[in-house]
């Protein structure tokens, strides 16, 4: 184990193994959403405007899947660190997040990111105004702002640009400790994250049930299942 000096700001990012164990099916890996659809049919710009009916029910059913799941120990802690860094530390924690549900804010965390967008939002793409979504699409419905039917998903897909990314890489740089829980290091600009982060100074620790493809980047690794060793974590770094 590395011994780190006590952070005061933090940068977590958060990737689907945070939301496996509350039964939200990852994109890699046995039994993953991709072995039921591939990438090219559902989660890029070209797959919906060749079949945006095959896309539209691919994710409202990940909507209304997403609603009957709740949150698990790793949210709930990420959610206490938050709400308690600030008096502990006088440091800030942001939770930049590669999933697109709601389980950290229902789990109580506040300060959350979501580089990825949500599925639980829907993009106008005639105003550009985005609309908390929790029903189907697939009927097009109208825009509440501009009475327009052009409603997508508001979810980054392979070949768009991450939201927020200039908030996210100036967070990084002002961050004593970057911490990457659940990703599996294959997708970028996330995966970058890391190695900016070591560039910089900054303390990097990996939290995951085995080791990402950017492992190597870390100053130390815990592997667990995500509801034991991030809990764990939270109480040492609240104790310390």
């Amino acid at each position: 184990m590395v011994v780190m000096s006590t952070p005061r700001n933090i940068v977590i990012l958060t990737g689907a193994g945070i939301s496996a164990e509350s039964g939200i099916d990852t994109f890699r890996g046995g039994g993953g959403l991709w072995e039921q659809h591939r990438v090219e049919d559902v989660a890029t710009p070209e797959a919906f405007a060749r079949d945006p009916n095959l896309v539209l029910r691919f994710y409202d059913m990940r909507r209304e899947a997403i609603q009957t799941k709740e949150p698990n120990a790793a949210h709930y802690a990420l959610a206490r660190l938050d709400r308690e860094w600030a008096k502990r530390a006088g440091g800030e924690v942001l939770i930049v997040t590669q999933n697109v549900d709601d389980l950290h804010e229902r789990g109580g965390a506040l300060n959350v990111l979501h580089m990825h967008g949500e599925h639980l939002k829907a993009w106008c793409t005639s105003c550009d105004r985005r609309h908390r979504w929790t029903g189907p699409l697939l009927h097009r419905p109208e825009c509440p702002t501009c009475g327009m039917q052009a409603l997508r998903p508001d979810v980054v897909w392979f070949g768009e640009v991450p939201y927020r990314m200039d908030e996210i890489y100036r967070a990084v740089s002002e961050a004593d400790l970057f911490v990457s829980i659940g990703t599996s290091g294959a997708v970028y600009p996330a995966a970058g994250l890391v190695r900016t982060a070591r560039d910089l100074g900054v303390q990097t620790l990996e939290l995951n049930l085995e080791r990402s493809q950017g492992s190597a980047w870390f100053h130390e690794t815990r592997l667990g299942a995500a509801t034991e060793i991030v809990p764990a974590w939270v109480e040492e770094l609240l104790s310390s």
